[in-house]
């Protein structure tokens, strides 16, 4: 289920505080990197990754790819630090508003 505007401003001001758990480097998206994600995303619902691309197309061809294998939904990005938020199906830990 995709987020609506006003949980997004939700997950926003969460994420504000958090550090990046993931850093994606110059190798780019490989599958060690979509385990590691999987394990983060599992564990804390929302996420900041660090995505060092070269430019802003091949940043964004990355978060799409993200929230594509990852089934997360795309919070927001700023400079190379990106945002993701996906549901715990079993034992959720965000409360998100309506």
């Amino acid at each position: 289920m995709p987020i609506n505007e006003k949980q997004r401003r939700q997950l926003k001001g969460m994420a504000h505080q958090l550090k990046p758990v993931v850093i994606i480097g110059q190798r780019g998206l490989s599958e060690a990197v979509f385990n590691e994600l999987e394990v983060a995303i599992d564990a804390h619902e929302l996420i900041k990754v660090r995505v060092n691309a070269g430019d802003r197309d091949e940043r964004q061809k990355m978060i799409s790819t993200i929230c594509e294998k990852c089934a997360a939904d795309f919070v927001q990005s700023i400079g190379h630090v990106a945002v993701f938020y996906r549901r715990h199906p079993k034992k959720p830990k965000i409360v998100l508003a309506d």
